[in-house]
């Protein structure tokens, strides 16, 4: 796993490993070392693995860390890797997102429309220069959600690091 991955400006920063070992088995390992881990909350789900922080370590902010694990051939698998907020916080974040968005464009129509009928359209091209003005920040707003979660984020990377080469060996 890349460490520079933390340095993009993706909120959800992805990996991606090449394993010498068989999917089935790989997945057959990890599972048997879910049971075994306390610190951190496991859930395996066909070929997709959950790593969340523990209830009592965990915020708003903590990152979870999900794994896909698909088969090239017979003896290797690919792993990819996604951090990102829990379920809950991105849907909200991409729903803000997409009644910004929407207002905007709602915005932009009413903006034209009185300009066209010759009325005041003050208000709604003050909302056009406002509304991007919004989406940055919630933007901005998710980078500090990212940044407050570093330390955890580097956590589950060094964890699954860990589950790698105990389940390889």
């Amino acid at each position: 796993m890349d460490d520079k991955l933390y340095n993009q400006i993706f909120l959800k920063p992805r990996f991606q490993l090449d394993i010498q070992m068989n999917a089935s088995d790989l997945l057959q390992k990890i599972n048997h070392k879910i049971n075994e881990e306390a610190a951190y909350k496991m859930k395996l789900i066909d070929n997709h693995l959950f790593i969340d922080i523990s209830d009592k370590e965990s915020h708003y902010w903590s990152p979870q860390l999900q794994i896909e694990v698909e088969s090239l051939t017979e003896n290797t698998s690919k792993i990819r890797g996604l951090f990102g907020p829990k379920p809950q916080v991105w849907t909200m974040f991409m729903f803000m997102h997409f009644a910004v968005a929407t207002a905007f464009l709602i915005f932009v129509i009413m903006a034209y429309s009185y300009w066209s009928l010759d009325k005041d359209i003050f208000f709604p091209m003050t909302m056009v220069i406002v509304l991007p003005i919004l989406w940055i920040t919630l933007y901005f707003l998710g980078r500090i959600g990212k940044s407050t979660g570093q330390e955890q984020m580097d956590n589950l990377k060094d964890f699954f690091k860990k589950l790698l080469r105990s389940v390889n060996s």
